[in-house]
C-alpha cells in the first residue's frame, strides 16, 4: 500500500483532469495539495470543491508535492511534465504520452534516470470489464475493436486515432506478445482539421490480426472488443460493462458444440484503479500501471497508422 497522505497535484482541470483531482481527494492515502490551470477561475472552483490550492503555474508545484497527474492538451504533455520529472516528482501523464517518439523517449530515460515512476494513463486498461477478459485470453488470433463516440469539443489538438483509437491499440498491444508487422489504414477529416475516422488493420509476426475503427463523430456511440481464439471467442460491450464466452467444445462423438457463458465483472472505476496502481508504484508496491515504455509503444503505433493513412490518400 502506499504510504500515507502521499501529496498530489493535478495540471490541468478541464472534462478528466477534474475526476483526477476527485479521486486523489477521496483516496484515504493521498493528499490533494493543489490543482493547476491557466484558466483561474475553473482552478479555484476545482480547488475549492476539495480543499486545494488554486494555482495558475505548474512550476509552483516543485517542493509542494510528491505525485502528479497531467492532464493538459497532449501538445504541452512533455513541456510540464519533464519539469516536475527533473523536480523529482512522479508522474501520471494522460494519453497519449506525448505528441512525438522523441519527447516520450526523453521523458522515459528522465524518469529512469531519476528513479521516479512515470506512467500513462490508458484507464481502459482498468476497466474491470477488460480485466475479467484477460485471464481467459491465450492465443488471439485475431481482434476487432470498434470506438465511436459522438462529437465533443475538446481534445482536437490531436486526430482520432491518438485520441480515441490509442485505447483500443494498448489493449490490442498488451493482449499479442508478437511484434507489429504490417498497418494498412484509411481515414478522414470531417468537422475538424484532424482525421475523424478512421479504419486500421494490424498484422503481427506468429499471424495474429486486428482490425480497429475509430470514430468521434458517430451518433449512435459503441465501444466493443472482440477476441478470437482457438475453440473460443471472447466479446466485450463496454457501455454495458457485459463480457460474453463462447466455447467451442468438442465431444468424443457427435458434432461439436458452442457453449455461452457470461463472465462475471467486477466493481470499480477505471480512473480511480489506475490511480490507485500509480500510487501503489510509488510506494514500492507491484507496478500494475501503464509504463512509459508501453506508452511509446502505443504512441508509435498510432503514428505508424496515422502515416498509412497518409499514404492510402497520397495513392488515391
Amino acid at each position: 500500500m502506499a504510504p500515507a497522505r502521499l501529496r498530489t497535484a493535478v495540471v490541468g482541470v478541464g472534462n478528466l483532469g477534474r475526476h483526477h483531482a476527485r479521486i486523489y481527494h477521496s483516496l484515504p492515502h493521498a493528499d490533494l495539495v493543489a490543482v493547476v490551470d491557466t484558466d483561474h477561475e475553473r482552478a479555484a472552483e476545482v480547488a475549492g470543491r476539495h480543499g486545494a490550492r488554486a494555482l495558475t503555474g505548474f512550476r509552483e508545484l516543485i517542493g509542494l508535492v510528491d505525485a502528479v497527474s497531467v492532464a493538459v492538451p497532449t501538445s504541452a504533455h512533455e513541456q510540464v511534465a519533464r519539469p516536475l520529472l527533473e523536480a523529482g516528482i512522479h508522474t501520471l501523464v494522460e494519453k497519449p504520452v506525448t505528441r512525438t517518439l522523441d519527447e516520450a523517449r526523453s521523458l522515459i530515460d528522465l524518469a529512469s534516470r531519476n528513479g521516479l515512476v512515470l506512467h500513462v494513463g490508458h484507464s481502459e486498461r482498468f476497466n474491470p470489464a477488460v480485466q475479467a477478459v484477460r485471464p481467459l485470453v491465450t492465443r488471439p488470433r485475431f481482434i476487432e475493436c470498434e470506438r465511436l463516440s459522438k462529437f465533443a469539443p475538446r481534445s482536437l489538438d490531436v486526430d482520432v486515432v491518438l485520441d480515441l483509437m490509442i485505447h483500443d491499440l494498448d489493449i490490442i498491444l498488451s493482449l499479442v506478445s508478437q511484434p507489429l508487422q504490417s498497418v494498412d489504414a484509411v481515414g478522414v477529416a470531417a468537422l475538424t482539421g484532424q482525421i475523424d475516422i478512421a479504419s486500421a488493420r494490424l498484422r503481427f509476426e506468429g499471424g495474429a490480426a486486428a482490425n480497429v475503427t475509430a470514430s468521434r463523430i458517430s451518433m449512435a456511440p459503441s465501444r466493443k472488443l472482440r477476441i478470437f481464439q482457438p475453440h473460443s471467442y471472447l466479446s466485450i460491450d463496454y457501455a454495458t460493462s457485459e463480457v460474453q464466452h463462447y466455447a467451442l467444445r468438442l465431444r468424443p462423438a457427435g458434432s461439436p458444440e458452442i457453449s455461452r457463458q457470461s463472465v462475471e465483472v467486477g466493481k470499480g472505476e477505471p480512473l480511480v484503479l489506475e490511480i490507485q496502481a500509480f500510487l501503489d508504484a510509488i510506494a514500492g508496491g507491484d507496478d500494475r500501471g501503464v509504463s512509459g515504455e508501453q506508452g511509446l509503444l502505443a504512441l508509435k503505433t498510432g503514428l505508424r497508422i496515422l502515416s498509412a493513412i497518409e499514404e492510402s490518400r497520397e495513392a488515391a
